[in-house]
This record gives C-alpha cells, sequence and structure tokens, in this order.
C-alpha cells in the first residue's frame, strides 16, 4: 500500500489541487476561506493524513441554493463510483441522505456542506461540499462503534487514498457535468439504487416516520401514520462563520 500521506494528485481539467498538511488544517474551513476570497470553482482542497482523508471541493452555481444542493448526492454517487473501481467487488457503498457514508452497512466517513447564502431561491456565490474517510481504526481494537468502520478494516487495503481522492474527482466532475446537462434524473436514478434506509423508519430533524422517497430536490419525504413531511436537503447546510 503506498503511502497515505503522498501529496502529488492529479485532477482532471476544470479542478484543480490545493493540498495541506497536518491535523489542524481542516480542508473545509481553508475552501471556505478561499471561495469568500473568490477561488475558481473547481478547487479542491485536501488533506493526506496517515489515518484519514479529507477534501472539500468548492463549486459556484448557476442555479438557486434549493438545485445546487444536489452538489451533495452528487459528492456521495462519486465517491461510490470511485469505491467500486478500486475497491473489491463484494465490498458494498451505500449512502445516508443525511451526508453519511456506509461502507458494508456500518458509517464510515461523512460529507459536509456550507454555502454562501442560505436563502433557497438565491443563487449562491459558493458552496463547499467536504468529505471525510477514515482509512484506519482509531486502535488496534478498532475503536469503533458496531456501526463505525474504517476503509481499510473492509478489505480496501489495496486502495491507495490519494488514487481514490483522484478517482472521486473524476467521478463527481462527471455526475456535474450530466447534472448541468441531463437535469437531476440521471442522479436521481443513480442515487436511489445506493441510498441507505429507504423504506424504513426513521427520525430526522425533530420528525419520525418512513423514509418513503425524495423529491425533485433530493429533499426527504418522510411518512407518519397522518402526514407526510417534506425536509429540505438545505436543512444538512452548516452555520457559516
Amino acid at each position: 500500500m503506498a503511502d497515505a500521506t503522498a501529496q502529488n494528485l492529479i485532477f482532471p481539467p476544470l479542478m484543480t489541487g490545493y493540498p495541506v498538511e497536518g491535523a489542524a488544517s481542516d480542508p473545509f474551513e481553508i475552501a471556505q476561506a478561499q471561495a469568500a476570497l473568490g477561488v475558481d470553482a473547481g478547487l479542491i482542497v485536501y488533506n493526506l493524513e496517515a489515518d484519514r482523508f479529507r477534501l472539500a471541493l468548492v463549486v459556484a452555481p448557476e442555479v438557486p441554493l434549493a438545485r445546487a444542493m444536489a452538489i451533495v448526492p452528487i459528492a456521495g454517487v462519486g465517491l461510490q463510483n470511485a469505491l467500486g473501481a478500486l475497491a473489491p467487488p463484494e465490498v458494498a457503498v451505500h449512502l445516508e441522505w443525511s451526508g453519511a457514508i456506509r461502507v458494508n452497512g456500518a458509517r464510515c466517513g461523512k460529507l459536509r456542506v456550507i454555502a454562501s447564502d442560505t436563502n433557497i431561491d438565491t443563487v449562491p456565490d459558493w458552496i463547499c461540499v467536504g468529505l471525510e474517510v477514515p482509512l484506519w481504526p482509531p486502535s488496534q481494537d478498532t475503536g469503533l462503534t458496531p456501526d463505525e468502520t474504517a476503509l481499510y478494516a473492509e478489505g480496501c487495503a489495496d486502495v491507495e487514498a490519494p488514487k481514490l481522492i483522484e478517482a472521486w474527482a473524476r467521478h463527481t466532475l462527471n455526475w456535474i457535468s450530466r447534472w448541468d446537462s441531463e437535469g437531476a434524473k440521471p442522479v436521481h436514478d443513480e442515487w436511489r439504487g445506493l441510498v441507505h434506509g429507504m423504506g424504513e423508519d426513521h427520525t430526522i430533524f425533530d420528525h419520525h416516520g418512513t423514509f418513503v422517497g425524495i423529491d425533485e430536490n433530493f429533499g426527504l419525504l418522510l411518512r407518519s401514520d397522518t402526514e407526510t413531511h417534506l425536509i429540505p436537503l438545505t436543512r444538512l447546510l452548516e452555520d457559516t462563520p
């Protein structure tokens, strides 16, 4: 297995790498700062550590925030496609609506998102979507709960983290291009085949019910005995500093 801290990553056209190092260097925060300064869309800030990798992508939408939030499921689909190409075929990758990544049923990383504006009808100047994936468990005894795992504990020890990030960038860019040219349906179709917990009961943002589907903007439909709640994907937005 290659050194996970190798920094020489190659990204597709329209994407630019920005490596940072050290546990204190949070790509999600750095990407926000760069976005606020007016950096070009397509910047990927990434931090390759021995036991995990973190990255953040800056996008500049041309549609209102409610639609632009599609970048979250797109980034998740990009990761699943990348792992599908690099990991052994028996490794199963699924996506939670809330942004958590599941590998072989257990949580293995997460997506985060923040935008320059939280008005759903406004075109934001920028959106940053972050991704964190643990590579190794915290200790020899795993150090994880039964519902948590790490990539290399799931038969993926031959998946080199730099190659995975590069593959994620390529697949994510492909899905951004398809979403831009074909609309949300192809992303919907791909994502629905990967979603975790469809048809099951959930409690999300104080609403309890059965996860029955999503709307055109990936809002979650949660059906209770008396009504169906629509929880917009914008509820996942973190507060802008």
